[in-house]
């Protein structure tokens, strides 16, 4: 097998050091690279001191952008050269894929191929390694390509002639373009819809006037012809597509539709478990009434994951103990062991009294690092099984680490204000490194104190186990210090932050949260006018101390609203205290069915993964022990879930 790039240098680092051997130094100035690479952006060639740069270790992103600007009118051996020479950066994979897209642009297929190592990423590179590859390899560009076209939504001009060529070849017949009819239909997009509809001859005449009179008026659906199309051919897909559109339109009406018209459409068994799962689940998420007993008659047959899950925790909701046994048992075996369902069959048979089974199944789930892992642990009294690793390096592997090019050129990236391409540069480097080698760099970023970086490299290498990296004492002097003075639980506040934003100051979400601790600009300024502060704005609540603070103080008005309860304030933290408030009036008798009744899957996991977290980072503060950590204090495990948790105001 040959060695991979980063190997191979570190090979040669090491030789180097041991016979004493010099090390390059980049003389070249960072303020020459940093004007260089932005008019290379701007193919800007005029502006670019080529003999300030000669030499950088950066030189490599100037050149990218030189080659990148005469695509298509370089030859293919001159991008592998480059991609040869670069393999041991992302540079050499953007340069293929820049590659791939202007040969493909301009016809030019054979260069397209030299270039290429396998289906590229991104839907038009993939249209354009199609059709070039149509002539060399027929039946998998076909197979390929008819994928590529069998999506709701319109593809880039990119697949014009790749479609155009297999519905040349047959490839693509009418049923593939009523399929597709189907799709862009049941997904909304109009147009296309229409468009497609327009490449089909009279022969799907009634079949398109059928989808418009659904269109208009879903319960016509009952009335629809229950053979569509040549031979039949476009019913499974209309009715598909028609029972999609509907139940998550009016789940109720749906049913009923489904109820009437099911049994006398002969529709294959693959054809009707999508409609069927579909339906399930909604009646399920909705609480359809009269739905449940036909939910149980088909649930087995839909080899549904989700639909499984909730109507188990339907039957939690109920307190239906037998229930909730026979339908996690119903799971396929990966989805039943994991920890949250051995827990839930655990409980299951203590409620049931079958004690012994109830021990056996809470032992199977504590053997788990997770939320539900620590709780069945607490149930048996045993220890938090934390399977931590552990990793040691010293200042001399650190030393040869400093030295390895992708080091240097992450370090110089961030000279010259290059975060992104830095990030790009560095985790390139650990996903194509030794487990090994991943972490000699895990060591380094963490000894250069880049928790974001550091965070992101054990999951590109699935350093699972790392904890100490994975949960980094990041900010940890400002976390203890708003801790204590807003009385809230500092090992909280860290774990809030490693879920929102994983210590990444600048974390912008999609709904406008910023910051370490992921403060919307409104909450930002209504605790800043609280505290006796001026309004942060938009930049200013991303200084990582202020943001703490204000994030610290948010989170004791959280937990003074529900009288110190960690669990509810968390859930309020991720979904707002006004929908934590509607789930208390469920009246919840433990902290367990409480989070299981949380109806948003993203709150529910977030309280988890929050709570977990807090376990882990006391943990680690007292030397990776766990002695005396505790999930919940005893008055959250014992206390209900209920209204009488608000405080009156």
């Amino acid at each position: 097998m040959q060695a991979s790039p980063f190997r191979s240098t570190l090979r040669s680092l090491c030789t180097a050091v041991l016979v004493g051997l010099p090390v390059v130094s980049w003389a070249a100035s960072d303020a020459a690279m940093r004007d260089a690479l932005e008019a290379a952006r701007q193919q800007q060639w005029q502006q670019v001191d080529e003999r300030a740069i000669e030499g950088h270790i950066l030189n490599g992103y100037v050149e990218y952008h030189r080659l990148r600007g005469q695509l298509p009118n370089v030859s293919s051996s001159q991008i592998q050269r480059f991609i040869d020479q670069h393999a041991d950066s992302p540079l050499s994979e953007w340069m293929r894929g820049q590659a791939i897209a202007k040969y493909g642009h301009a016809g030019r297929f054979g260069d397209l191929l030299a270039v290429a190592d396998g289906e590229p990423a991104g839907t038009a590179r993939q249209c354009y390694y199609y059709t070039a590859l149509l002539d060399r390899e027929p039946q998998q560009a076909r197979e390929a390509g008819l994928a590529l076209w069998r999506v709701g939504s319109s593809q880039p001009d990119a697949c014009n002639t790749l479609f155009s060529r297999l519905r040349s070849d047959g490839t693509i017949n009418a049923t593939a373009i009523w399929e597709r009819k189907m799709l862009a239909w049941q997904a909304g997009e109009e147009r296309l819809s229409s468009y497609l509809g327009g490449l089909l001859s009279g022969q799907w005449q009634t079949a398109r006037e059928t989808v418009e009179s659904v269109s208009n008026n879903s319960r016509a659906l009952t009335s629809a012809p229950a053979c569509l199309g040549p031979e039949c051919a476009a019913t499974s897909a209309f009715y598909k597509a028609a029972m999609q559109r509907y139940t998550r339109e009016n789940t109720p009406a749906a049913f009923s539709a489904w109820q009437e018209i099911g049994p006398r459409l002969s529709l294959a068994a693959a054809d009707r478990q999508p409609i069927e799962e579909e339906l399930a689940f909604y009646a399920l998420v909705r609480d359809v009434p009269g739905t449940l007993s036909w939910v149980d008659s088909v649930l087995p047959s839909l080899e549904s994951e989700r639909v499984l899950e909730l109507r188990v925790r339907r039957a939690l909701a109920e307190r239906q103990w037998t229930e909730v046994m026979h339908w996690i048992t119903e799971m396929p075996a990966s989805q039943q062991e994991r920890s949250r369902w051995q827990y839930w069959l655990a409980r299951a048979n203590h409620q049931l009294g079958n004690h012994d089974a109830a021990e056996a199944r809470y032992r199977q789930a504590a053997t788990d690092r997770s939320f539900y892992g620590f709780a069945a642990a607490e149930r048996l009294n045993q220890p938090y099984q934390l399977n931590l690793e552990r990793n040691h390096f010293d200042e001399a592997s650190r030393e040869l680490t400093a030295q390895l090019p992708a080091v240097q050129r992450t370090e110089a990236l961030l000279r010259i204000g290059e975060e992104g391409l830095a990030n790009s540069e560095w985790l390139h480097a650990v996903r194509n490194g030794t487990p090994q080698q991943a972490r000699a760099l895990a060591d380094y970023a963490a000894h250069q104190q880049w928790h974001a970086r550091l965070v992101q490299t054990t999951i590109a290498a699935e350093m699972w186990d790392a904890l100490d990296w994975r949960f980094p004492p990041a900010y940890h002097d400002s976390f203890m210090h708003w801790g204590r003075l807003t009385g809230v639980d500092p090992f909280l506040l860290m774990a809030i932050t490693r879920r929102e934003s994983a210590y990444n100051p600048v974390a912008l979400s999609p709904a406008g949260a910023r910051g370490l601790m992921q403060l919307m600009p409104g909450t930002a300024s209504q605790v800043s006018r609280q505290l006796g502060l001026n309004d942060p704005g938009p930049y200013g609540v991303l200084d990582p101390e202020l943001n703490i603070r204000l994030g610290s103080t948010y989170l004791r008005d959280k937990i003074e609203r529900y009288q110190g309860n960690r669990l509810a304030a968390a859930a309020a933290y991720n979904a707002g205290p006004g929908r934590v408030d509607q789930w208390l009036g469920s009246g919840v008798e433990s902290f367990d069915l409480f989070v299981e009744s949380i109806p948003f899957r993203e709150t529910r996991d977030y309280v988890q993964a929050v709570l977990s977290y807090r376990v882990i980072f006391e943990s680690l503060a007292n030397g990776g022990n766990s002695d005396g950590v505790s999930l919940l204090s005893e008055n959250e495990k014992a206390v209900h879930y209920d209204r009488a948790l608000l405080v009156r105001r």
